[in-house]
């Protein structure tokens, strides 16, 4: 099948790669290569994903990914204790930050996700808990571009029980977009060599439970 149709295509570099990670942006193709479906089981790396995917909403993630250390600077490294703690001076700083995004909205809901965080702790579970028990391995790997979904039945329910703890700007398709990221699904493309690795780090992630 021609790789245009089949959504793998050559780099510049002489690699495969799902056709959104084929362009000539070196910071793409890492993304894509090296962390992107990697599974992320640490409460402050998939809370950082989380909230990265929410400010991307409506804009390039290359964008956000250019903007990424300054995001980190600018939200004490994702500590959540740190970001849960942010008040409205911590909300007019980071509305003048060029750094990052200055969204009210999404800067607010970055706070109330860490608050969240912290919420879903004291109800006796934690974030990377909540978003690996959606983990499904079922179906088919995607073959195309057309295979890939915005949103599945397991990312809508997700996104109802995070608001239900009070997150925001979590709805089904920017929880399915941070479940590929973090590897609670592998998204890569049959054609992808980076599909097996995906798969290989994932299931060795849960032998070593």
């Amino acid at each position: 099948m021609p790789a245009e149709i089949a959504g793998v295509v050559l780099g510049e570099d002489g690699v495969q790669r799902c056709w959104w990670g084929g362009g000539s942006d070196p910071d793409y193709r890492a993304y894509h290569d090296d962390e992107w479906g990697m599974p992320v089981t640490d409460d402050v790396r998939l809370f950082e994903k989380l909230t990265l995917e929410g400010f991307q909403s409506g804009l390039s993630w290359l964008t956000i990914l250019r903007k990424r250390e300054a995001f980190r600077r600018a939200f004490a490294g994702f500590r959540i204790e740190a970001v849960a703690a942010f008040g409205e001076d911590d909300v007019e700083r980071l509305l003048g930050d060029a750094g990052i995004v200055r969204h009210r909205g999404k800067i607010e809901a970055a706070i109330a996700n860490a608050q969240g965080t912290l919420a879903l702790r004291e109800a006796g579970t934690s974030l990377p808990e909540l978003l690996w028990s959606y983990r499904s391995d079922t179906g088919a790997p995607p073959r195309t571009r057309d295979d890939w979904q915005a949103k599945t039945p397991e990312s809508t329910a997700l996104s109802k029980l995070l608001k239900a703890h009070g997150f925001r700007f979590v709805g089904p398709t920017t929880v399915y977009a941070a479940m590929q990221a973090c590897g609670v699904v592998n998204d890569h493309l049959a054609g992808c060599p980076v599909r097996e690795a995906v798969e290989h780090a994932r299931a060795s992630q849960f032998r070593s439970k």
